[in-house]
This record gives C-alpha cells, structure tokens and sequence, in this order.
C-alpha cells in the first residue's frame, strides 16, 4: 500500500514538474541566431545603462509613440515606486502614411492611433526587417469600428508602409528591453500612438478635424498616464475606449 501511496506521489510530482516546464515555455520569448548574436554584442552594455538609469533589468515597460514628432519613448517601471519613468526617447525613421489620423482599412497604408497589447507571442526576432514587434492591430475598437489590417509592426531598416520603422540599432535595444521583460515577470506591455502630444492646447488646434472626437477619447488614456505615470486599464464599450486606473 506504502509503496502505491509512493507511486503516486511521484507521479503527481513528475506532472507538477510537466506543467511547471511548459509554463516556462510558454512565458519565453522566440529565438533566433540574430537575437543571439546581437544579445551578446548588446546585453551588458544594456544592462550597464539600465543599471545607471536606476532601472533593474527585466523591469516591466511601457511604449508611447507620437507620430507629430516622430518619437518613440521606452518608460521603464521603478522598482522603488512602481511607478513608470521614461528610460529613453528613439527617433522614429518613417512610419506609414506620414499622416495623422487612424488606420481605416487593408492597404490605406496608415500607421495606427490607439491603445495597444504586445505579448510573447507578437515578437519577431527574424522580421525581414531586421528585429520586430506586432502592436496587436487590430484591436477590440478598431475591431467594433470595422477597421481592417494587419501585420502593424515596430521594426528595424528604417523603411516602412503602414508601420513605425526604427534604425536597425534602435530597434535592437527596444527589442531586447521589452524581451527581458517578457521574460521576466510582465504578460505584455502597452503601446499607446498618439497622432500628437494630447495637450489642450494642441488639441484645440484640431477643433475642424474629422477626428476630433476619437482624437478626445485618446486624450483621456493619455491623461491618465500622465497624471499617475502608469499605463491604465483600456477597454472598449459603445465604441469609445474606456479607462480605468491602475495602482502602482
């Protein structure tokens, strides 16, 4: 009897163990021999600059993109506060269309505006163009508007048709950051576009613009971010987003 009692002990072990390996797999981010490559030309060069910024690495991280200035801001998570605050601010090379504006329809060749989620699973460490991350366009109000596309990436070889293409050493080391911490303890991360900084001031400029409005509602996701400096909650209802805040 003992020695059943044991027999299954071990094999509920065994499972535990099976299921703990495929979380871990799960949670990793895809590899390829140019991720390698550039992690070990790379990595401790980054870490050396996180570290100084004061930052660990694999911290959580946040991604702003204003299409106006053509900047792409990495924000970090202190671990101190647990608030976010901004790591560095990239230079965007193009991004598609040159518009301002959301992206309607397959082939407008429009860059995105809205709130978006990058999980594991988005990441591309062999993109024709060189590095590469999918935003996760379309989201669920592009989605209730009946906007179309796919394929919207962050990525590197400075060229691009609808999405936000970096130099090829920018994007490695926005791609390594947000890599580590999918890694570590982060599910996904969001990345909020911005057709311009949303300040009242800026915004009453747009006052005859069609998108006004849907430019309004992404001023709320925005002021809530900078008023707590983290990413709030997004969702969708009667198609508006909708925020609700997060603790630190």
């Amino acid at each position: 009897m003992f020695a059943r009692v044991g027999i299954i002990i071990i094999g509920l072990l065994i499972l535990c163990l099976f299921l703990y390996l495929r979380v871990l797999r799960a949670r990793g981010a895809p590899q390829s021999d140019r991720v390698t490559q550039v992690k070990e030309r790379l990595w401790p060069t980054i870490v050396n600059e996180v570290k100084k910024a004061n930052f660990k690495p694999g911290a959580p991280v946040f991604i702003r993109i204003f299409k106006e200035s053509m900047e792409l801001e990495l924000w970090m998570r202190d671990h101190m506060g647990g608030r976010y605050r901004l790591f560095s601010t990239y230079r965007i090379a193009t991004y598609g269309g040159q518009r301002l504006g959301p992206k309607l329809k397959q082939g407008d060749s429009i860059a995105p505006e809205g709130f978006y989620n990058v999980g594991t699973k988005q990441l591309n460490p062999q993109s024709k163009f060189h590095l590469a991350f999918n935003i996760g366009y379309p989201n669920g109000y592009d989605q209730a508007h009946r906007r179309t596309g796919d394929s919207i990436m962050v990525h590197g070889s400075n060229v691009s048709i609808g999405c936000f293409a970096m130099t090829d050493p920018q994007i490695e080391i926005i791609y390594l950051l947000v890599e580590a911490a999918l890694r570590a303890k982060q599910d996904e991360f969001q990345v909020h576009i911005f057709p311009f900084r949303m300040t009242a001031e800026r915004l009453e400029k747009e006052k005859a613009s069609e998108w006004h409005s849907f430019w309004t509602n992404l001023k709320e996701g925005y002021d809530h971010f900078e008023r707590d400096k983290v990413p709030p909650l997004v969702g969708q209802r009667d198609k508006k987003y909708v925020f609700k805040r997060q603790q630190p």
